[in-house]
């Protein structure tokens, strides 16, 4: 191999003969993910050949080649090359037309293929000969380090000139990075920019000019794209999906495949996950799934999202990850994809999820819901695998007016992040009293409950039959549930005149729901257990807090609630369908 280098050196076929100066070709020799990656490959063919040149080929990627040739003279030289094991056997002729924006040599980024160098900051000394036998990723250790040159502010000037618009907008998106720019990106090196570029001197210790120098460039490139080291991004095509889509592929492994989607899950310690998103659908479906994915566990609540009638956008953090989903309508199918990501890493995930928005492809080809496998595992609580969100507990309460205002017990509010009623998150707390144990809850927007309560303004007779609605099984129900009992005592056990107490089976879900007579009004709320002492209250044993402390903190409110005296005996159906009208579910959310 060293003799045919040393032959081909000889004919001046790297550097003079053998060069098209117009309508030329290239031998693309490695395409890397990362641009730290490809400059030290870089440097290391610039130790063989004088003509070395790298390129971003977009996607995230970048192409090193040598060249430019003569079309003949490239396919002879590449045949060559390859048999002596001087390049991959994967090299190809390239016509140049897909090179951007020009990063190698140091000091010519934004070069176009073709067009002179720019002048650059540091000279190379001759390349000192490489072992023999060493490989294309060989570099001799006795090559002197290069000599370096501050370039002149006209120099900068000039190198920066022959950037094209792609270079521009990279130094902007670098700079964005870097956390010295906040404007839009769009190529233009106006004040903003300028002042960035600044400020980011100044915090490398450079002199401030405002206009970068070629090394400052590259170094800026260089951190920036050092946070993507190690992850091996790369593109993923998935026939089953039909996506094509650039993976951080160190990361995460493909998994199974449940519609609608396409799992690729954590492969080694690192909580990175990656869904993709595909099934036959329209505006309809698109909606149902833009609901249901906010559901899962993997999507927390907090964040920005929307929808329009083609596409959706989610995104949810909290203190382990950070979920962004997008998926649109393209061409009769739902295409997209769901990033996972630890928290506190933004370095990274932002520029994962940026070569991952810019690299998505619908291919033809989509996920179809079949038959579900004998052996795969199915529960309410699961979408495809996937683990639905949960709350922290589920409780009852009543509807007291036509708004929607829940009256519930404090204990169903208590380490709340959030509270829903009837699904329905954001719920503030109007008040709560910890005396009672009673609190009053306003939805985000108004609801239209299908009942509303009617207090019970009358003394109750001891050993009536009464009924108590909620949710002994949390969400599994969409209707509470109705438990009959009887009325034991209209004082509480320690005698305490605003409570009753019931003969009960009641359960934890229960409590916050209304106790009613037989004829439907509401005699006061289920408390969870003894109010006073904190004990357990023994089986078949409850306590309901009195309606007419309801009632006043309803007045104080200002909220108008239903009353009656009138005392009416109606059939268990009848009572347990009024109940379940009245009874919210209080679902409560870290």
């Amino acid at each position: 191999m060293k003799r045919l280098l040393a032959a081909l050196l000889a004919t001046g076929f790297f550097s003079g003969a053998g060069w098209a100066q117009e309508g030329g070709v290239w031998l693309q020799v490695e395409a890397l993910p990362t641009l730290n990656r490809a400059e030290n490959r870089a440097r290391a063919y610039a130790g063989r050949f004088d003509a070395v040149s790298g390129y971003a080929l977009g996607s995230g990627w970048y192409g090193i080649a040598l060249g430019p040739y003569d079309p003949a003279e490239a396919q002879r030289l590449l045949g060559e090359l390859k048999a002596a094991g001087a390049v991959p056997g994967d090299a190809f002729v390239a016509d140049g037309a897909q090179y951007r924006a020009r990063f190698w040599p140091v000091g010519a980024r934004g070069d176009a293929p073709g067009r002179a160098p720019v002048v650059a900051e540091t000279a190379t000394a001759p390349a000192t000969p490489l072992p023999e036998g060493a490989g294309p990723g060989a570099t001799s250790p006795e090559a002197p380090a290069p000599a370096p040159r501050v370039e002149t502010l006209a120099e900068a000037r000039a190198s920066e000139r022959d950037l094209d618009q792609a270079a521009r907008e990279e130094v902007q998106v670098a700079l964005r990075w870097a956390g010295v720019y906040d404007a839009g990106i769009d190529g233009a090196f106006g004040t903003g920019t300028r002042a960035a570029m600044a400020a980011w001197q100044r915090q490398n210790d450079h002199e401030e000019t405002g206009v970068l120098t070629s090394t400052q460039r590259a170094a800026l490139i260089n951190a920036y794209d050092a946070v993507l080291d190690g992850l091996d991004l790369a593109v993923v095509t998935d026939d089953q999906a039909g996506i094509e889509i650039v993976m951080p592929t160190a990361l995460v492994a493909r998994g199974e495949a449940q519609p609608p989607f396409v799992r690729y899950d954590a492969s080694g310690e690192e909580a990175v996950r990656v869904l993709l998103i595909s099934q036959p659908g329209d505006a309809r479906r698109l909606a149902g799934l833009y609901e249901i994915l906010q559901t899962l566990e993997l999507v927390p609540p907090e964040g920005a999202r929307g929808l329009d009638t083609n596409r959706f956008v989610i995104e949810g953090a909290d203190d382990s990850r950070v979920t962004h989903v997008e998926a649109a309508l393209i061409d009769g199918a739902i295409k997209g994809f769901a990033l996972v990501w630890p928290a506190n890493d933004d370095s990274r995930r932002a520029r994962v999820l940026l070569e991952m928005t810019a690299s998505f492809k619908a291919l033809p080809g989509v996920l179809e819901r079949g038959e579900v496998p004998a052996d795969e595992a199915q529960a309410i609580d699961l979408v495809s695998g996937l683990q639905i969100r949960t709350p922290l507990h589920e409780r009852a309460g009543v509807f007291v007016d036509a708004r929607g205002i829940v009256a519930t017990t404090t204990e169903a509010v208590s380490g709340c992040g959030d509270v829903a009623i009837d699904g329905q998150l954001g719920a503030t707390l109007m008040m709560q009293d910890a005396a009672s144990g009673l609190a009053l809850l306003r939805p985000a927007t108004p609801l239209t409950p299908r009942g509303v309560a009617t207090f019970q303004t009358g003394v109750p007779r001891i050993g009536d039959k009464i009924a108590v609605a909620g949710f002994p099984y949390g969400g599994a129900l969409s209707v509470a549930a109705t438990t009959f009992g009887r009325l034991a005592d209209i004082r509480g056990l320690g005698g305490e005149e605003d409570l009753k107490r019931l003969d009960l089976n009641a359960q934890p879900g229960d409590a916050g729901g209304p106790v009613l007579d037989m004829g439907g009004a509401v005699l006061g709320l289920l408390l969870p257990g003894d109010r006073q002492s904190g004990r357990v209250l023994p089986s078949g044993v409850a306590l309901a807090l009195e309606s007419e402390v309801v009632l006043t903190a309803l007045e104080a409110a200002g909220v108008e609630a239903k009353r009656t005296e009138a005392r009416i005996e109606d059939t268990v159906q009848a009572v347990a369908r009024r109940a379940g009208e009245m009874t919210a579910l209080v679902s409560c959310w870290e």
